[in-house]
């Protein structure tokens, strides 16, 4: 009975922690790594693959900035570079990807790993909300043992033609996605580096907005207001 009370105490102790929310790919490191896992596999022997997106490979500079066509380069791309591939290939491909890319001096963003840092140090609850794929950035933070912190992040399954996303964790998904894990609203402090972290800030009682170029900074301004905190990270 005492041991059931404990796990009870324990559980609403949880509850009262605040809630932490980080982007990764351009907060915690400074690259988009599944963009460069691409890059990666469509390089060398594999560029005959580029020839399955050939139609839409003119309109990847136009697509690229926006919302919504970073989002449909993503899911194609995944396909392109996993046609043909088991998915146990491919997440072995992509952890040794991710355990060499943390390798790599200078890829994370020292003020970010100094903050999350901090926030657990303070009790927090930090978790990081992230369009990437789970096992590409879990095998990043393993290899640097930065440990203590959940993931949401994007779900990819394996099907006839190559991978594909299960859940796209971007922009209005990212809310959704925190929603089915349980994570009460508001958050305490949310931080993003772009406008499709927009839905994820606004559940934010103090949103940051990190490294952000000033095109970026004046329309988030205007949607979140004077909550909004700017920060220059290295």
């Amino acid at each position: 009975m005492t041991q059931g009370m404990d796990t009870v105490a324990a559980e609403a102790a949880a509850d009262t922690r605040r809630v932490v929310l980080f982007d990764f790919d351009g907060v915690i490191v400074r690259h988009q790594t599944l963009e460069l896992y691409f890059r990666e596999r469509l390089s060398g022997f594999g560029r005959w693959r580029l020839l399955l997106a050939l139609p839409v490979l003119p309109f990847v500079p136009m697509l690229l900035p926006r919302v919504g066509g970073s989002r449909f380069l993503g899911r194609l791309f995944l396909r392109v570079t996993t046609f043909g591939r088991r998915e146990a290939t491919y997440r072995r491909h992509v952890a040794a990807f991710g355990r060499t890319y943390a390798r790599r001096p200078g890829v994370f963003v020292r003020d970010a790993v100094a903050a999350l840092r901090r926030h657990q140090s303070m009790g927090d609850r930090v978790i990081i909300v992230t369009g990437n794929d789970a096992t590409l950035v879990q095998a990043i933070l393993d290899e640097v043992n930065l440990g203590g912190c959940e993931l949401v992040a994007s779900r990819t399954k394996g099907g006839l033609f190559g991978m594909r996303f299960v859940v796209h964790n971007v922009d209005t998904a990212k809310p959704l996605s925190l929603q089915r894990a349980g994570v009460p609203r508001p958050c305490a402090v949310a931080y993003g580096d772009s406008l499709s972290d927009l839905p994820m800030l606004r559940l934010a009682d103090t949103p940051r907005l990190v490294n952000a170029r000033e095109k970026t900074i004046k329309k988030m301004r205007k949607a979140l207001g004077d909550r909004l905190d700017t920060l220059d990270w290295f």
